[in-house]
């Protein structure tokens, strides 16, 4: 066992923990309901009401300072609304005791670093630390190894995790959560540092794990992205839901183009029918 391991144990080993019930497709894994959220003195999000549900994927999409990533972290239960309620699998966030939510609930940052020089196997086996002491901690091998190959880092496990570019960097997250097999995800731009293979590899992921039984909650900028993969969006815009459901019926030019202030077009995939979404442009630029 590493250091890792050691780490986990000692913070989880020993502590009664009720572990996740398995879950059926359409139920409710996290919700807000009124919620109210402000920082730095400013209202961020402002009367959300919205449903992560199993075997879906929710992408959460909007301009700069919508209110997606404050969105995300009110539903990991890390920032505490001033207003309303956030749910975590039909229970009141707070009241949640942090090893067993831990199990239930896996979050992708935006940014991943770390101040010690851990190997990336060491980084992606940091997610199976809410398992030490649970029958699931004899699966942290095969996790592990699952985990990194479907991110396809598996060809750099040995590699220190700060001599890795953004875009590896970012894989190494995403492994991580999925190691965690919590059963709500939430990944904020996950796509952000990845180049278009490792953009659609993710997705693929995503929806992936939701045909699996998970829901997945995402902050994306690509629309096309949105389209092409998510079940279900919510449009932000100031602080609020402007719309929300499945792509084909929300992505309208007239929306887009008013959320973000920017003359779009909308038209479907010749092949799929999904909404492709772009810029409105003079001169056919």
């Amino acid at each position: 066992m590493g250091v890792i391991g050691q780490l986990g144990r000692r913070l989880f080993a020993g502590r009664e923990r009720a572990l996740p019930a398995p879950a059926v497709p359409g139920d409710v894994l996290a919700e807000t309901e009124g919620l109210r959220v402000r920082l730095g003195g400013r209202e961020v999000l402002r009367g959300v009401s919205l449903a992560a549900r199993a075997g879906e994927v929710l992408a959460l999409v909007g301009p700069n300072g919508a209110g997606k990533s404050t969105l995300l972290a009110a539903l990991a239960a890390d920032l505490p609304p001033v207003e309303g309620v956030v749910r975590v699998c039909g229970r009141p966030a707070p009241d949640w005791p942090a090893p067993e939510l831990a199990l239930r609930r896996a979050v992708l940052p935006q940014s991943a670093a770390l101040s010690f020089p851990f190997a990336v196997e060491e980084v992606v086996r940091m997610g199976r630390a809410p398992w030490a002491g649970t029958r699931a901690a004899d699966d942290d091998e095969r996790v592990v190894r699952e985990s990194m190959a479907a991110t396809e880092v598996d060809g750099f496990a040995v590699r220190p995790f700060s001599a890795l570019s953004g875009g590896e960097r970012a894989r190494v997250a995403l492994a991580r959560v999925l190691a965690q097999r919590a059963p709500l995800l939430l990944l904020d731009e996950p796509t952000a540092a990845l180049d278009l293979r490792h953009q659609e590899l993710v997705l693929r992921i995503c929806r992936e794990r939701a045909a699996a039984g998970d829901a997945v909650v995402v902050v994306l900028h690509d629309l096309g992205l949105a389209a092409a993969y998510a079940d279900r969006v919510a449009v932000l815009r100031g602080g609020t839901v402007a719309a929300e459901g499945a792509p084909g019926d929300v992505f309208g030019e007239a929306l887009l183009s008013e959320v973000y202030r920017q003359p779009v077009e909308v038209f479907p995939h010749p092949r799929t029918g999904a909404p492709v979404v772009a810029p409105l442009r003079d001169g056919g630029r």
